[in-house]
């Protein structure tokens, strides 16, 4: 049992570390003032080739694999979590359905745009009355002829209507049972509201979207009519290693930048990393993040395997939240009064960590999977 990544992987990993801390740091926290998404950025992460990270080469990835994208997303995060988002939502929800089920033509229409970041891609599961519970999902597609008409709204969509949006993957009824549909952005019918103002991860776009009769080919049924329950709650096992990864950079970000405070601020004289009560709180934000990342690796690991990986995935979702949430009080009272200052990298960390114990599975819905696992 190695824990030690390889040549290529930690090789990614130093060169995403080098782009977040020369590239990311620098300007996201005057995004994350105004709320803007960072257009720029997310360019330079499609020019990287980072969004073909787990896509093979044919349809224009890097022929890397799942694991990359989650080092890639670990690495983001620990500057910001709003660009780190952007890709794996981009990736693990907007492309991966369409790598796992697509047909060879769909495959080869979209993903050379997305793995490229000419594109980025959402998903479109959640409802106003269906969140956890997938398959309460009103969201209807009628075929008529040779065309899908869409009914219904989607909530809280990720890349739902940027710029560069390119396509949304959406669940819908199809007589009596769930099925998922490829819906280009552009088309008529569909609407986005406008972005919600959020606690944080404030430099992404979240919308609802409404789709009124809105109309796509029957060829763009993703996977096999029915199966749509299924195919999202594969997907949303697999997003949960990336979205655990998320949190690890994110908790890791706390103790970095609790470590370099501790240096240069001085309290009675002396720096307050002298202190036993702060290297005491660092070190269980350390021992947390430590934690986590090695339930996510051992989730991956199992997933790359082929093997079953639904429980590791929950518990590494569980517990990656729980410590970012942690270490985000803990660096946020390290820093004091700088800490509620929204300009400092740690006042953003507390505003984002909220939101891993929500999405991609609440906390509660992680545990019942475990408990299910175990045959409760």
């Amino acid at each position: 049992m190695d824990y030690r990544l390889g040549e290529e992987h930690e090789a990614l990993r130093k060169s995403v570390a080098a782009f977040a801390r020369d590239e990311v740091a620098p300007v996201i926290g005057d995004f994350y003032q105004r709320e803007a998404f960072p257009y720029e950025v997310v360019a330079k992460l499609g020019r990287m080739g980072w969004f073909g990270l787990p896509f093979a080469e044919r349809y224009g990835g890097t022929g890397g694999d799942y694991f990359a994208l989650c080092l890639a997303v670990e690495e983001l995060a620990r500057v910001d979590s709003s660009v780190a988002v952007t890709l794996d939502a981009g990736v693990s929800l907007g492309a991966m359905p369409i790598y796992r089920f697509g047909t060879e033509e769909q495959k080869s229409r979209w993903l050379p745009r997305l793995a490229t970041g000419e594109m980025i891609g959402a998903f479109g599961m959640t409802e106003p009355g269906a969140g956890s519970d997938v398959g309460a999902a009103r969201t209807t597609a009628v075929l008529e002829g040779d065309e899908w008409v869409l009914n219904g709204v989607k909530a809280y969509v990720t890349n739902g209507a940027t710029d560069v949006t390119g396509v949304i993957v959406v669940t819908a009824v199809t007589d009596g049972s769930l099925s998922m549909i490829l819906v280009p952005a552009g088309t008529p019918g569909l609407r986005a509201a406008r972005r919600y103002s959020k606690v944080g991860w404030a430099a992404t776009d979240t919308r609802d979207l409404q789709f009124d009769a809105v109309r796509v080919p029957a060829a763009n049924l993703l996977g096999k009519l029915g199966n749509g329950h299924a195919q999202a709650l594969s997907v949303l096992d697999e997003g949960r290693i990336a979205f655990a990864a998320l949190a690890v950079g994110l908790a890791q970000g706390c103790v970095d930048e609790s470590v370099r405070y501790s240096h240069e601020r001085a309290a009675f004289g002396r720096p307050i990393g002298k202190y036993q009560a702060i290297q005491f709180k660092i070190a269980d934000m350390e021992a947390r993040t430590h934690t986590a990342r090695l339930a996510y690796y051992a989730a991956a690991a199992r997933m790359l395997r082929g093997e079953p990986f639904k429980r590791e995935a929950a518990i590494a979702k569980l517990v990656s939240a729980n410590a970012a949430m942690d270490n985000a009080r803990d660096a946020t009272q390290i820093f004091g009064g700088s800490g509620f200052i929204n300009e400092t990298p740690v006042a953003r960390f507390y505003r984002d960590a909220k939101i891993l114990e929500i999405g991609e599975g609440t906390s509660e819905v992680q545990r019942m999977l475990v408990a299910r696992e175990l045959g409760l």
